[in-house]
């Protein structure tokens, strides 16, 4: 008998039919003598339409009434898997943020987790009782409610794998596991038995849309086994007990799955591209200490992540040109900030391009190979792709180019470094 965690998203928990299939697949884990606890996302498009009804309310709304709004649609779901799955024959609960407690501090709509209590879940588990947990909410220290950011059911469904002493943390998806790129690009894209927590995070923060990046940063801080697997499978369909999907595991793990499975140990392990960035360029910077400081650190005060930074050979008369990414819905922000700051700056002109995307390969096998950037700027310039960025990782390297030549790259670079299926793959 183990204890798991399932996580279900919002596509997995769109309408009341498929609400059933989630309790049905619940139910047969704990069938199989596993005691479980469930961590569910709002229904697939209701989050969006909560943030509306506050926006219509008020555009300029209060964090803390804005949280207990969106909160309701993960409360929803989770009232409903517990009445099915009572249904069903099953005895289950559902236990809201403020009832276990997660504490959580920081900022209202992008809320950390602090600390859990789960005395009274341990509990109700032990009793045999399916504990059924909205992600993505907490509470503050002053007892409101709080909301994670998005993708925050993932973070909640890792943070009580490992507050609980899970053996796994099964994340069910629209996805049947980690590919090396995206099928939808890439017909021969191939399923991964395993990754490691290192790649996985790599991956999610360049692109890939399967796990959220700080929900990978915690199972690897705290060892828990994370588990992709598609939540759209049959009722005979192989127990995900049985690996079906793909595990997110330590580099010891892994290289035991590695020998258990015959499976050679990759360079590259996949290819991620992200169409969600903005390129923005000051010209004519003055070239001098404290210049660059100048530029970010109000877009840092704004909470503006910047990502591939360039500054080209300083000009003759002491200035420079700064070319720089950010994410494209903070590009408006970004370049109001920097307008404001002109003067402090010192800059010509600000150039703008949201028509960029950002290509990435990832892979713990870089750090032991040499060449691997080479043979993706070759790759990239024998079809005639130009990179106007680059920046790197010890097991990364990515590279910004034009928007349009996104799935050409992604195909090219994925039949470079061999990680098409084979026919006998298929």
């Amino acid at each position: 008998m183990a204890r798991i965690v399932m996580k279900f998203g919002g596509t997995s928990m769109a309408g009341t039919e498929r609400v059933r299939r989630v309790a049905n697949i619940v139910r047969r884990q704990q069938a199989a003598g596993h005691e479980v606890a469930v961590v569910v996302s709002a229904m697939a498009g209701e989050t969006d339409r909560l943030v509306n009804f506050c926006r219509e309310a008020n555009p300029v709304f209060d964090p803390a009434e804005y949280d207990v709004v969106v909160s309701s649609g993960e409360q929803v779901t989770a009232g409903l898997l517990a009445l099915t799955l009572r249904a069903l024959g099953c005895e289950a609960r559902s236990w809201l943020g403020w009832q276990l407690p997660i504490r959580t501090f920081d900022s209202y709509s992008n809320a950390k987790i602090d600390s859990l209590d789960v005395e009274g879940l341990n509990a109700s588990m032990a009793a045999g009782e399916i504990a059924v947990i909205p992600g993505f909410q907490g509470v503050s220290e002053e007892g409101r409610v709080t909301t994670m950011g998005r993708g925050g059911s993932d973070t909640t469904a890792v943070a009580i794998a490992a507050a609980i002493g899970a053996q796994r943390c099964d994340i069910y998806t629209d996805v049947d596991g980690v590919y090396t790129t995206d099928p939808r690009i890439v017909a021969k894209a191939r399923k991964l038995k395993a990754v490691t927590y290192e790649e996985m995070l790599e991956l999610a923060s360049v692109g890939a849309k399967v796990l959220q990046t700080r929900s990978v940063g915690l199972a690897m801080k705290e060892g828990v086994r994370v588990q992709v697997l598609s939540s759209f499978i049959d009722d005979d369909a192989t127990p995900a007990d049985e690996l079906p999907g793909t595990l997110i595991v330590d580099d010891s793990e892994m290289e035991e799955i590695r020998k258990a499975h015959g499976m050679e140990r990759q360079v590259v392990t996949g290819i991620a591209h992200d169409k969600n960035e903005a390129k923005i360029i000051l010209t004519r910077v003055p070239d001098k200490p404290g210049a660059v400081a100048h530029i970010f650190a109000p877009l840092a005060e704004a909470s503006i992540n910047v990502d591939m930074i360039i500054q080209n050979v300083g000009r003759d008369k002491g200035e420079t040109d700064v070319t720089f990414t950010v994410p494209q819905n903070d590009l408006p922000r970004a370049q109001a900030i920097l307008e404001s700051k002109r003067d402090d700056i010192g800059y010509n002109r600000i150039i703008t391009d949201n028509r960029i995307a950002k290509i990435s390969v990832v892979g713990v096998g870089m750090k032991s190979h040499a060449g691997v950037a080479a043979d993706m700027f070759r790759s990239l310039a024998e079809r005639g792709i130009n990179i106007q960025a680059i920046s790197t990782s010890e097991i990364k390297v990515s590279v910004m180019i034009d928007e349009d030549e996104t799935e050409l790259a992604v195909r090219v670079l994925h039949t470079a470094y061999g990680l098409d299926a084979s026919d006998e793959d298929a």
